[in-house]
């Protein structure tokens, strides 16, 4: 099948990108590869009109500049590409992130994802810093929300590290198929999908909350991911820049969350709280 390939400049890179991203996959765009400048973006030519854009708010908004083009690719076998550029991801010479191709790196974690072009695969700097905060902590037994779960890869890391009941949401339905495509690979048996935002979370309650999703978001539903951690929990933030720190550090601390530990990596930045 042949495609019609976007190329999308944006500045500030976020939360434009995280919005852009939402919005063309609402109009049938379903591929999708963030880039130092911008996104680039697919969609099946059949799929495809001259007026795809026209009524996403996020390239009407003062707020960010975007800019595009566009060219149609010719048909391109995504399995063959992803198999010569899809690098194994490595965290603390312990964990590794790898595609059902790859040979077996023998780390005390494996997890395999199945690339697709539609979402991260663990190669952004956030996946990477919250692997790492979920190495050190202990989640045996525990129940672990997964908030902006992408391809799933946190929740498997949690089952792999013994928690007992995982729910995984993402409100892209790409993300949530792609989810239980990577659950079953992994013989998850303790991790249930599901489609949706923060309007999911009612009565809920988790002893871990990772939440990956981006500064804007963060901050709108905070308070209701505090609410349905027990006392004493501990919850993880990522998706924003270093100078978004303040900002999130200061409604944290409002809602009487500890700040414990803060990882970084190329402006990213990971944080873990205590209630």
């Amino acid at each position: 099948m042949n495609y019609i390939g976007y190329t999308f400049t944006i500045s500030p890179l976020q939360p434009a990108t995280e919005i852009l991203i939402a919005e063309l996959a609402e109009v049938g765009f379903e591929s999708f590869e963030e880039t130092s400048e911008g996104l680039k973006a697919y969609i099946q030519t059949e799929f495809w009109n001259e007026n795809v854009l026209d009524d996403l708010f996020v390239l009407q908004s003062n707020e960010f500049d975007i800019e595009y083009t566009h060219q149609e690719i010719a048909q391109v076998n995504w399995n063959e590409e992803w198999e010569k550029n899809f690098e194994p991801i490595h965290v603390d010479n312990k964990v590794s992130v790898i595609a059902p191709f790859h040979k077996k790196t023998g780390m005390d974690y494996e997890i395999i994802i199945e690339p697709k072009m539609s979402f991260g695969t663990g190669h952004h700097e956030t996946t990477h810093l919250m692997l790492q905060h979920l190495l050190a902590l202990d989640l045996t037994d525990k129940s672990v929300l997964d908030m902006g779960t992408g391809t799933g890869i946190l929740a498997i890391f949690a089952e792999m590290k013994g928690a007992k009941k995982i729910d995984a949401i993402d409100i892209d339905e790409w993300c949530y198929i792609n989810t239980q495509e990577n659950l079953a690979k992994n013989h998850c048996k303790n991790i249930i999908a599901y489609q949706g935002d923060a309007t999911l979370l009612t009565t809920q309650k988790y002893e871990v909350i990772i939440a990956n999703i981006n500064r804007n978001i963060l901050l709108n539903d905070m308070e209701t991911y505090v609410k349905c951690l027990v006392e004493n929990g501990q919850i993880l933030f990522s998706g924003f820049y270093t100078e978004d720190l303040t900002f999130i550090e200061q409604r944290a601390n409002d809602l009487e969350l500890t700040l414990i530990k803060t990882y970084t990596k190329n402006n990213w930045v990971g944080v873990l709280f205590s209630k």
